[in-house]
């Protein structure tokens, strides 16, 4: 895969609930993480979405995570794409998706291989994705990656959006890794 812009990429964050959250492993890091990309993203232009799995009986999202979204998906499918509403939900000349969220080996990786399916070039965010038990996640990132994600790490979907020390969101972005 090739480099991705703040012009080509969208940030997606799956199923982040807040009733789910405290049986994640490590799930302060991974919502800090997801944080941490969405501010970036609102900072360089990119756009940010949400996913909630049946919100009805999980309830929504981590409130921070559902403020910095421009916009939620309500999802019965485990794998985003196959919602009906899902063509019309990404904006139009966004290729580039960057992904995190939960649980990465049930809704992340469904999503992940039904935009691979979709022949989306997809970025995995690896410290940005969580499971109740770490193998779960680790296999997950494992199984995408064979079928072409490309796995990543919060900071560098940061300063790869960055792209230069010169850019005039350097310093407040800057910000969000220290």
């Amino acid at each position: 895969m090739m480099t991705f812009t703040p012009h080509s990429s969208v940030l997606l964050l799956v199923d982040l609930q807040a009733r789910l959250m405290p049986a994640i492993a490590q799930h302060e890091t991974v919502v800090a993480n997801a944080v941490r990309l969405a501010r970036a993203a609102k900072l360089l232009g990119v756009p940010v979405l949400g996913t909630e799995q049946h919100p009805d009986g999980l309830g929504p999202n981590v409130a921070e995570i559902r403020s910095l979204c421009e916009a939620t998906l309500a999802k019965q499918y485990f794998d985003a794409t196959r919602e009906q509403a899902w063509p019309d939900f990404l904006p139009q000349g966004r290729r580039d998706i960057v992904v995190a969220g939960c649980e990465a080996h049930v809704c992340v990786l469904q999503t992940v291989l039904g935009l691979r399916r979709l022949q989306a070039p997809v970025r995995l965010v690896r410290d940005a994705i969580g499971s109740r038990d770490v193998a779960n996640r680790d296999a997950a990132a494992s199984r995408a990656q064979a079928h072409g994600a490309e796995l990543v790490t919060t900071e560098m979907v940061i300063f790869e959006w960055l792209e230069t020390a010169q850019n005039p969101k350097f310093r407040e972005t800057l910000q969000l890794v220290k």
